[in-house]
C-alpha cells in the first residue's frame, strides 16, 4: 500500500517520475503529434506513479506542519486536486489504450470534456487545488522554521511552475526533486532512529 511505503522512497520516486514524465511527453511530440502510442501510455504511467507517490508527501507534510487545523485543510485539499489529477490521468490512459489514431483520440477527448462538470472539475480547477497545496504547505513550513527557506523555495517555484503549460514538466520535477530530496533524508534519519 502507498501510505504505508518507506517515505524516503515517495520524497525521491514523486518528482522524478513527474521529471520522467515530463521528458517522455517532449520526446512523444517531436513528430508534431502526442499518443496514442508506446511513450503516451508509459509517460502517463509514470505520471500516474508520482501522483500516487505524493500522498504519503502530503500526509507526512501536513505532520510536519504541525498537523492542526490549517495543515490539515490544506493537505486535504492538495489531495483533493492529486484525484482530479488522478482522474485526469486514467481517462488519458484509457483514450490511449483505446485510439487508433492522433484524431481517433481528440474526438474521445471531447466527448470526456462534454461530460457535465469534467472541463471544470478534472481538467481546471481540480488540479490547481494540488499545486495550491503544495505552495501553502511549504510557505507554512518556511514560516514555522519547520523547513529553511532555501528548501521550500525549490518546491514552491516548481508548483507554480507546474500550471504554466505541461513543456516545463521537467523543470518542475527537477525543482521539486531539489526540495523534497532532503525530506527523504530527513524521513531515513527518523526510520533508523524508531527501529
Amino acid at each position: 500500500m502507498i501510505v504505508g511505503m518507506r517515505k524516503p522512497l515517495a520524497f525521491i520516486a514523486a518528482p522524478l517520475l513527474v521529471t520522467v514524465y515530463g521528458l517522455i511527453r517532449i520526446l512523444d511530440g517531436l513528430d508534431g503529434e502526442r499518443g496514442p502510442g508506446l511513450a503516451w501510455m508509459t509517460g502517463h504511467l509514470a505520471f500516474l506513479a508520482a501522483l500516487l507517490l505524493f500522498v504519503p508527501v502530503f500526509l507526512d507534510l501536513r505532520r510536519l506542519a504541525g498537523g492542526g487545523r490549517f495543515a490539515t485543510w490544506t493537505v486535504v485539499a492538495a489531495l483533493a486536486g492529486t484525484a482530479c489529477t488522478v482522474v485526469q490521468i486514467v481517462v488519458d490512459i484509457v483514450i490511449g489504450a483505446l485510439a487508433t489514431d492522433h484524431d481517433d483520440m481528440r474526438a474521445m477527448f471531447s466527448d470526456v470534456i462534454k461530460v457535465p462538470g469534467m472541463d471544470m472539475v478534472v481538467y481546471t480547477v481540480g488540479p490547481v487545488l494540488f499545486f495550491l497545496g503544495l505552495v501553502v504547505v511549504f510557505c507554512r513550513l518556511a514560516v514555522a522554521r519547520a523547513v529553511p527557506a532555501w528548501q521550500a523555495a525549490p518546491v514552491v517555484t516548481g508548483a507554480l511552475v507546474l500550471p504554466a503549460g505541461p513543456d516545463l514538466l521537467p523543470v518542475a520535477g527537477a525543482l521539486l526533486f531539489a526540495g523534497l530530496v532532503p525530506f527523504a533524508r530527513r524521513a531515513a534519519r527518523g526510520a533508523t532512529a524508531h527501529a
